[in-house]
C-alpha cells in the first residue's frame, strides 16, 4: 500500500506516502519480495520486454518513450525517448549502459531500486537495448555498492536461465547480453564520458564533447547512457501504456521521481513522488518537516552540485519539476534534497562541499583542479577565524574563473553552487566569520594572532576556541 507502510528496508520505506497512488520504480514497496524472480515474474515481470520484442518494432519503442514525456533522472532531465533516437542506425555494434554510479551526495535512490526491485531494471535494460539496436548492455556500478552488485549479478544470472537474457529472446531474433561492471567510488565517473573511459579500463576522466557518446561512445561506437531510475522506468511505461503514466506529474515532467531526502528532517529516506509536488509538501507533510522543530535555514534539492533553496515562498512552493526548479535558478538534479536547520553554519556547509569536489576531481583541467583547492582553501580560513577582509570578493573571483564554460566538465561548476548560494544568501554571516575571527556556531581550533599586514581582518589577542 502506497498510504499505509511496509517493512522497513533501511531507506525509509516504512513512513506513509499519501501523495502517492501508485509505484512506479519503487514497486518493491508494495510488493515483498520483489527482487526474487518468482516474484517479479509472478506480477507480470518481463510481460513488457516480451511484448516490446515480440509485437513492436525498435522505432516504435522509442515513440512511445518519447511520447511518455520521459526524461532522465540522472540530472539533467533530458528526454529519454530524443536520446535513443540520436543513435545511428547504420553503425555496429552499439552499447548500451546504465550508469548506476549514484555518487552526488545525499543520492541513495537508485540503491533502493538496485538492492530490492533488480529485475526491473534488467528487464528496463532489455527493452531499451532492443529499442536502439543495442545487443549488448554494461551496469556501471560504483564499487562501493559491493552488495548492490552482487545482487544484480544475482538478477542477470537469474534472467538468463529463464531465458529472459542471450540469445533469440521469446523466439524474436533478438539477443541481447548483460553484465555488471564495478566502477572505483570516483565521483568524476557519473559524468557520462568519464563512465565509458573508466569502462574501456582507463583512468576516469572526461572525453571533450563533441563527438557525443550517440555517435562515439564505448569503443567508439553508438552507446545511450541512462541513470537506474530512467531505465526502471521502461518496462513499466510499455506494459501499461503512455496514458497511465502521463496520470502522474505534470505536463512537461510526467511521471514520478523517487527522491532522497536527509539532513534535519524527521523522517529521512526515499519517497517516489509524482512530479510536480511542491517542495513544501515534501519537506513539512511528508517528510514530517524539520528534526525538533526549528527553523528551515536552506535546502541543497539536488544534491551537492545545485544552487541552495532558503525559507521563503518562491523556493518553497516551487514544483518538484525540471522546468520549474530551472526558473528559480536550480535544479532538481538527481533525487537528493539535503535539509538543513538554523543550527548549520553556512560557511561549513559550502566548505565541506567544496573540500569534497576538490577530493573528487579528476584533475584533468587547470580551473578545476586549482579552483577546488583554492575554494577549500579560502573557505577554511574563514571558518576556522583566518579570514581576510577580501575573501568574498574572491570567492566571487575564483567562481567567476571556474563558471560556465571555462571546465573540461560540470564538476568545477557544480562546485561553484555553494559558493554562489553562500554569498548571496548569507553574506552577513560570512563576514561576522570574518570581522569577529571565529564561526558564530563553533569552530575547531583557536585562532592564533592574525595582523592587518598578513592579510587578517583583525589584529590583537588569539580568540577563544569555536567549537
Amino acid at each position: 500500500m502506497t498510504n499505509g507502510t511496509a517493512v522497513p528496508n533501511g531507506f525509509g520505506s516504512e513512513h506513509p506516502n499519501p501523495l502517492l497512488k501508485e509505484y512506479i520504480v519503487l514497486r518493491n514497496r508494495a510488493i515483498a519480495d520483489l527482487g526474487q524472480i518468482d516474484v517479479y515474474v509472478g506480477h507480470e515481470g518481463y510481460q513488457a520486454a516480451r511484448t516490446a520484442l515480440t509485437t513492436m518494432q525498435p522505432g516504435a519503442v522509442i515513440d512511445m518513450i518519447k511520447a511518455s514525456g520521459l526524461r532522465g533522472r540522472g540530472g539533467a532531465g533530458f528526454p529519454t525517448g530524443m536520446k535513443w533516437s540520436f543513435i545511428p542506425k547504420d553503425i555496429f555494434p552499439k552499447y548500451l549502459v546504465c550508469n548506476a554510479d549514484e555518487s552526488e551526495p545525499g543520492t541513495f535512490n537508485n540503491h533502493e531500486i538496485i538492492e530490492h526491485n533488480p529485475h526491473q531494471l534488467v528487464e528496463g535494460m532489455i527493452i531499451a537495448g532492443f529499442a536502439v539496436g543495442s545487443n549488448t548492455g554494461y551496469i556501471y556500478i560504483r564499487g562501493e555498492y559491493a552488495y548492490g552488485a552482487r545482487v544484480l549479478e544475482r538478477a542477470i544470472r537469474e534472467a538468463y536461465e529463464r531465458g529472459f537474457l542471450g540469445k533469440n529472446l521469446w523466439g524474436s531474433g533478438f539477443d541481447f547480453d548483460l553484465y555488471v561492471h564495478r566502477g572505483a567510488g570516483a565521483y568524476i565517473c557519473g559524468e557520462e564520458t568519464a563512465l565509458l573511459e573508466s569502462l574501456e579500463g582507463k583512468i576516469g576522466q572526461p572525453r571533450l564533447r563533441p563527438p557525443f557518446p550517440a555517435v562515439k561512445g564505448l569503443y567508439a561506437k553508438p552507446t545511450v547512457v541512462n541513470n537506474v531510475q530512467t531505465i526502471t522506468n521502461v518496462p513499466m511505461i510499455v506494459h501499461k501504456g503512455v496514458d497511465w503514466y502521463r496520470s502522474f506529474g505534470t505536463e512537461k515532467s510526467p511521471g514520478t521521481f523517487a527522491i532522497s531526502i536527509s539532513g534535519h528532517v524527521k523522517r529521512p529516506g526515499n519517497y517516489e513522488l509524482p512530479l510536480g509536488t511542491t517542495m513544501r509538501q515534501f519537506v513539512y507533510d511528508i517528510a514530517g518537516g524539520i528534526r525538533g522543530d526549528r527553523r528551515l535555514k536552506f535546502i541543497v534539492p539536488g544534491g551537492a552540485s545545485t544552487k541552495w533553496l532558503v525559507d521563503k515562498p518562491e523556493h518553497l512552493d516551487v514544483a518538484l519539476a525540471w522546468d520549474d526548479m530551472r526558473a528559480i535558478g536550480t535544479e532538481l538534479g538527481s533525487g537528493a534534497v539535503i535539509v538543513l536547520d538554523e543550527t548549520t553554519c553556512a560557511v561549513a556547509a559550502a566548505m565541506k562541499i567544496d573540500e569534497f569536489f576538490k577530493h573528487e576531481s579528476c584533475g584533468k583541467c587547470s580551473p578545476c583542479r586549482e579552483g577546488t583547492h583554492f575554494l577549500t582553501k579560502v573557505w577554511e580560513r574563514i571558518e576556522h577565524g583566518h579570514g581576510r577582509i577580501g575573501d568574498i570578493p574572491l570567492l566571487n573571483d575564483i567562481a567567476k574563473t571556474m563558471d560556465g564554460k571555462n571546465c573540461f566538465c560540470l564538476l568545477g561548476p557544480s562546485s561553484v553552487s555553494a559558493v554562489r548560494s553562500a554569498i548571496a544568501y548569507f553574506s552577513d554571516e560570512i563576514q561576522a566569520h570574518i570581522e569577529t575571527g571565529r564561526c558564530p556556531y563553533g569552530g575547531l581550533h583557536p585562532m592564533p594572532h592574525v595582523s592587518t599586514a598578513e592579510g587578517g581582518a583583525r589584529t590583537g589577542q588569539t580568540s577563544a576556541l569555536v567549537h
